[in-house]
């Protein structure tokens, strides 16, 4: 659940490497400690009332929640950021201000047990599974979350790791690159069974 409110809710905005997404960072806590994705409406599913809130508004097209942060995506390519940056912040400001719920920790937990099983299914070994999730925790996601999303483990067969791009990496025009050049290149140095690196979408 989301930490103790502040009185005043401040909230300014960063760009990201995705020229359709906007990271909206806020003077408070939304996910201590994790993330959370929602390309779609329907893909929030009950797990946050907030995401679901925000969704409201006609031009959102994904969601992205890590720590202090929001990442959103604009679903029209021809509004530009500044017409709805304030109407953004204002519905970001009201629901907070309002002690509204920002998750719903029992349908994310279901969820996830869905997604292990997931990931279970389509891996060849738990022991490999478990290296490449902590090289991902620790040298990626730190990064990637700067620029308001993150890259996901989705499964790992004969030395083909296959990742999920989230919030402002998903559809990012830099995000190959850094997939390639960066966390490919990384994983065959730490882990010399992993081939190669590709995305999947989400």
């Amino acid at each position: 659940m989301s930490e103790a409110k502040n009185s005043v809710i401040s909230i300014y905005t960063e760009q990201t490497p995705n020229p359709e997404n906007i990271k909206f960072v806020v003077n408070q806590m939304l996910y201590n400690g994790g993330s959370i994705d929602f390309p779609t409406a329907d893909s929030v599913d009950g797990q946050s009332p907030f995401a679901e809130a925000l969704f409201g508004l006609s031009f959102v097209k994904n969601i992205f929640i890590a720590n202090n942060f929001v990442t959103i995506g604009k679903n029209d390519a021809g509004t530009d950021w500044y017409e709805i940056i304030p109407e953004i912040k204002e519905s970001i400001k009201n629901y907070l201000q309002a002690d509204n719920p920002i998750l719903n920790e029992a349908a994310i937990k279901e969820h996830q047990a869905e997604i292990v099983q997931d990931e279970t299914e389509n891996s060849d070994d738990t022991e490999m599974v478990g290296k490449i999730k902590d090289l991902l925790q620790k040298y990626v996601q730190p990064a990637v979350e700067m620029d308001g999303g993150a890259i996901v483990f989705k499964s790992y067969k004969e030395g083909i790791v296959t990742v999920g791009m989230q919030g402002a990496c998903s559809g990012c025009p830099s995000s190959t690159i850094t997939l390639k050049a960066g966390i490919e290149g990384m994983m065959k140095r730490m882990i010399p069974e992993v081939k190669e690196v590709v995305a999947e979408a989400m």
